[in-house]
């Protein structure tokens, strides 16, 4: 009983969060300043937090604020640039001679190219690229933030080359000796073992992720069709399925035969390959395009205030020309993270590193040259030569960036001073776990045998309240890990099945839903983008406890 209380009072954060963005409707803006002090409150009185903890925890969240921020403005910039340049609008009617059919362009650009980007970055990177670009074609700014959050879930697992599990899992379960044990047992090396993870993950996701594409559609044409209906996502299931192969199969195989490094890259990359070319010669394509109504019927709600649009330029591009910092962008992005070649050492040795903060254990460190913005500015730098831009260009991207960044900064912030002070809740003087621990410890109480239904839940409830699959897997690796071995079942398949909920999560993710919305002007609407992505991350999280329920009565191996 006393469990179920904590657990009812550590709820208090997340429901306060839900309650003012989703029934309140305010923006994040007000929300998630109040969330952080409702934390605050709650650890300093409840879980008897010293307030020097806090001070500590909330220092390490302003480091991780601003490393966001650094992200959406060198996404922001990089945009910008290529629209000073001309580039966007060649992008946008290069775009168009692959398809005039809305469906197939957001199929193209959010599933796939985001896919592509979120396997060589990670971090919310996608969402900051393809929003724009979508808004450029001429989506609603609203469609495209929320075409951009449906894409942060299959992907997410294997994103920035395998950070969610070979940081995420493995640091979760790092020299606990209950996991050495069954490895040793198991006759598993700890890369092994993560292997398997990531196979299970992949299965899960594979399975489920095939039909994200389709739900996308669907989604969109009921949110912002002239006839609101999902009929016109469901005519083109033929299509949206062989696109969701075409990325879910050899990202499945590449997670089952190479490692979690490379499946949602190379998963994004073939896909492109492949329906690219296929999209051009009509391949199970309706024969009647669907579109947004005209742009004078649309409502207010569904504009941002900084729309991305092509407007008349001196500079004359080619397709090929105006597409080549966006490769650029990527074939850098993934060299920078394997681990073979030198230039990830390079990058990340360049560590500030803050420890003990304010006399605690609580240590922050960042890495500036190796998050993805350092190569935003490279690819900025390297496109400001490319198309023989003035300096007068680049001047006008960086100074439209700069609005962007103050509209948004209170909210992240807040968003990520509230996760720090949540998850950093077990240290204190009342004898308790930290709030994320005590809330899965009842969850898994209560659920006994039908735990695998549950687990997705708790993945997502982390990446929720931290905005990070990785900091969701880092939390809660361990308590899966036990949870599994205590009712028998393999553990690898429910840490997959946490992988699976923390990137479901991602959806509704606050840091990521301001991140997305503020590269466009849609400050303010959180909840609700949170309302209408809420329903796919409910199909997401159900589809996968039934299959682990499913799976798991069948499979008892690792």
């Amino acid at each position: 009983m006393q469990l179920l209380l904590y657990s009812l009072v550590a709820l208090i954060p997340i429901a306060t969060v839900f309650v003012l963005l989703v029934i309140a409707r305010r923006p994040a803006g007000q929300a998630m300043p109040i969330a952080y002090l409702v934390t605050v409150g709650i650890a300093l009185i409840v879980w008897q937090v010293p307030l020097v903890e806090i001070a500590a925890s909330s220092i390490q969240g302003l480091v991780a604020a601003a490393e966001i921020l650094y992200i959406v403005f060198g996404a922001i910039l990089l945009l910008n640039t290529l629209q000073e340049s001309g580039a966007i609008a060649t992008i946008r009617q290069s775009l168009l001679r692959i398809s005039r059919d809305r469906r197939v362009q957001v199929i193209i650009i959010a599933w796939l190219f985001g896919s592509f980007i979120e396997g060589a970055s990670g971090f919310g990177t996608p969402a900051v690229i393809t929003v724009p670009l979508l808004v450029a074609i001429r989506f609603p700014a609203m469609a495209a933030v929320i075409a951009a959050l449906l894409i942060q879930s299959t992907p997410s697992t294997f994103g920035a080359v395998g950070t969610p599990i070979l940081i995420g899992v493995d640091e979760g379960l790092a020299g606990v000796p209950s996991v050495q044990q069954q490895l040793t047992e198991l006759g598993l090396t700890q890369a092994d073992y993560l292997l398997a993870v990531g196979r299970w993950a992949a299965l899960f996701h594979g399975i489920i992720g095939t039909f994200l594409p389709l739900v996308l559609v669907m989604v969109i044409t009921a949110g912002f069709g002239e006839t609101r209906s999902i009929k016109a996502g469901l005519a083109i299931w033929k299509f949206a399925l062989f696109a969701g192969l075409a990325f879910t199969l050899p990202y499945g195989l590449t997670a089952f035969f190479i490692g979690p490094e490379f499946p949602t890259l190379i998963g994004g990359l073939v896909g492109l390959a492949i329906v690219v070319p296929a999209a051009q010669r009509g391949f199970l394509v309706p024969a009647e395009p669907w579109d947004f109504p005209p742009v004078a019927q649309w409502p207010e709600v569904w504009s941002g205030t900084d729309q991305v649009a092509p407007t008349p330029t001196n500079h004359r591009l080619s397709a090929r020309q105006a597409w080549l910092p966006y490769v650029l962008l990527g074939m850098l992005l993934m060299l920078s993270r394997l681990e073979f070649l030198p230039f990830r050492g390079w990058l990340q040795s360049f560590t500030l590193v803050w420890s003990n903060i304010l006399g605690t254990e609580v240590t922050v460190s960042t890495q500036p040259l190796y998050l993805p913005p350092t190569i935003f500015l490279l690819v900025v730098a390297i496109t400001f030569f490319l198309h023989h831009m003035e300096r007068s260009d680049l001047r006008q991207a960086i100074a439209d960036a700069m609005p962007l960044l103050q509209k948004t900064t209170l909210a992240l912030g807040a968003a990520v001073l509230m996760a720090r002070v949540f998850i950093n809740s077990g240290v204190n003087t009342a004898g308790l776990e930290s709030m994320p621990l005590t809330l899965a410890a009842t969850m898994s109480s209560l659920a006994g045998q039908t735990w695998p239904l549950f687990a997705p839940l708790v993945g997502a409830v982390g990446s929720f309240v931290a905005g990070s699959v990785t900091v969701s897997n880092l939390m809660f690796s361990l308590f899966q890990f036990g949870v599994a071995l205590q009712i028998g079942v393999s553990t690898a398949a429910v840490l997959g099945l946490q992988c699976v909920g923390a990137s479901a999560g991602n959806m509704i993710c606050v840091s990521n839903i301001v991140a997305a919305e503020a590269t466009v002007g849609l400050i303010g609407r959180e909840g609700l983008l949170m309302r209408r992505v809420l329903w796919p991350t409910l199909y997401y999280l159900g589809a996968a406890g039934l299959l682990g329920v499913l799976l798991l009565s069948v499979f008892t191996l690792v």
